[in-house]
């Protein structure tokens, strides 16, 4: 079954009904403000949209890991305040999440409105094992757009949440007529062509810690990409499995059978995986540490020795990379080259987000520290075919899993009554 969508929604008319929008507003704070918008940039085309229509809106989202309970560190707040400068129009944020004053503040918005709720995590039910548990908060949640005359909806456009199986992502589903968000939707459409038929040649650049974050989306993308190139601290595993010393690097030994797997495959198979041949090796891990670029022959013969970590791929390795992702016609890119917060140790990431702009064809960039790197860095989301909202979701589709959010909005009526019940 195909899920409706937000214009389904918007051609049945909701003036005066009151709609509950689940959004992804989990974006960085520093001292109380926000660091990266562009998670709430991307919410708000359908919040307002809505909004611009007559709707009721009623966004609901997360921020962090507050354990289900309140905890003036994840709330709303900030993500409320610089929505409504974005948005230039009132955002109203409730105390709660389904209580007292969720309910008031629903109950009191007009025509064009829009009220954030609470961190949904503040409530331990949101996140729980137990189906019975979400679904009664879902139901609560679902009361909250019954105000008018029971014409309440539920638009899911939080694709970085899809992957969960939570109250306000699932289970909500089961309970209002639900519609899926234009963010979803274009997500799903870019992931769709990188796993279908991409155009040619296509290259899937991988970075980050840990190569064990990584397993089931390198596995499934062999089989799709003509090529990956391997950095951040993922790539001192694969050197390793080479017969490489790398130091005092980032290292998984109990993943180094795996990997070696994966080069076996690769000089069998149709995809290449390139490695860095050069590192930046540092004395410490900070901002202002002693470093020196080593092959990946001689990574442990430097002024530091065996102390020595890798912290960035090197020039050789960059323009090497570089040259790839240009010939590329399909570019997916997840993870930074290196720590891109330490200017010294930006260049990697810097060099392959530049060249992803040079890029002819589709270039995606896979959410979460990619996203930020890429904003952190100075380019602008206009420069990339597709920034995704949603790093661990975007993951779990290229590895070929169900996300429970889509799912849910594809359920029949029936299999929606009865997993409410």
């Amino acid at each position: 079954m195909t899920a409706q969508t937000l214009d389904d929604l918007l051609e049945s008319g909701v003036a005066g009904r009151h709609v509950l929008v689940r959004s992804d507003l989990n974006v960085p704070l520093e001292d109380g403000a926000v660091t990266d918008d562009g998670r709430i940039r991307a919410s708000l085309p359908v919040i307002t949209a809505l909004a611009d229509a007559g709707a009721r809106v009623v966004v609901m989202a997360h921020l962090g890991r507050p354990k289900g309970e309140a905890d003036p560190r994840y709330s709303l707040r900030p993500a409320a305040e610089r929505m409504a400068e974005l948005a230039g129009r009132e955002v109203r944020l409730a105390a709660d999440v389904t209580g007292e004053s969720a309910r008031q503040e629903a109950a009191d918005l007009a025509d064009g409105g829009i009220l954030l709720l609470e961190n949904v995590r503040f409530d331990p039910r949101e996140t729980s094992k137990d189906d019975a548990e979400r679904a009664a908060l879902a139901a609560e949640m679902a009361a909250l757009a019954q105000g008018s005359a029971g014409t309440g909806a539920y638009v899911d456009d939080a694709f970085g949440a899809v992957h969960r199986k939570h109250a306000s992502v699932y289970d909500i589903a089961a309970e209002l007529p639900s519609y899926q968000g234009r963010l979803v939707t274009r997500e799903l459409d870019v992931l769709s062509r990188l796993t279908g038929s991409p155009d040619r040649p296509y290259v899937v650049v991988l970075g980050g810690s840990k190569v064990s974050d990584k397993l089931a989306v390198i596995d499934n993308l062999m089989e799709r990409a003509d090529t990956l190139l391997i950095g951040g601290g993922m790539l001192f595993t694969f050197l390793k499995a080479q017969g490489h010393e790398v130091g005092a690097s980032l290292l998984e030994e109990d993943q180094i059978p795996v990997v070696t797997e994966y080069l076996r495959r690769a000089e069998t198979g149709g995809c290449r995986i390139v490695l860095p041949t050069d590192i930046v090796m540092a004395s410490a891990f900070s901002a202002d540490a002693e470093h020196e670029v080593l092959p990946v022959e001689s990574l442990t013969t430097g002024t530091h020795g065996a102390s020595a970590l890798g912290l960035d791929i090197g020039p050789q390795t960059r323009v090497t990379f570089g040259e790839e992702i240009r010939r590329a016609h399909t570019v997916f890119w997840n993870g930074p080259m290196g720590v891109f917060e330490f200017e010294p140790f930006s260049h990697g990431t810097r060099t392959v987000a530049h060249a992803l702009t040079e890029a002819s064809g589709l270039t995606v960039v896979g959410g979460g520290d990619s996203a930020a790197a890429v904003r952190t860095l100075g380019f602008e989301d206009r420069q990339f075919g597709h920034i995704s909202t949603g790093g661990g979701a975007s993951l779990e589709y290229l590895e070929g899993k169900s996300l429970p959010g889509v799912e849910a909005l594809e359920r029949p009526a029936a299999d929606a009554e009865q997993a409410g019940a």
